[in-house]
């Protein structure tokens, strides 16, 4: 009699794995679902908004060009202003790169995690 207890027990405990192991599966892919689905409709949104401001900040800047332009009667000094604008600004991310990082990672890891 105790061998088929025992043996009933390995029965259940072998269908109770069964169940888990489907069970986690089920999980995981749903959550492997979650995360994938955020992250790409996140990188979606990111790269449309960052189209729009990226031909926002063209025309704005040719905009500043021409005023610039008229101002001190020359083409050429209006828009060697505003590139050294944007060589001053790329020079100041360069330089602060490090503090950059921390918000980005701290922003993806929120998505990731979450």
């Amino acid at each position: 009699m105790p061998f088929e207890e025992f043996k009933n027990d390995l029965v259940g405990i072998k269908t109770d794995v069964r169940s888990y192991i489907e069970h986690s599966d089920e999980y995981y892919r749903l959550k492997i679902f979650k995360v994938l689905s955020k992250n790409v409709t996140g990188l979606l949104k990111f790269i449309l908004i960052g189209v729009s401001s990226i031909f926002a900040l063209l025309f704005v800047s040719f905009a500043a060009c021409l005023w610039l332009s008229e101002l001190m009667s020359s083409y050429f000094i209006g828009f060697i202003i505003v590139a050294g604008c944007y060589i001053l600004i790329a020079i100041l991310l360069y330089l602060f790169r490090e503090q950059l990082n921390k918000p980005v990672l701290k922003k993806l890891s929120k998505y990731y995690f979450d």
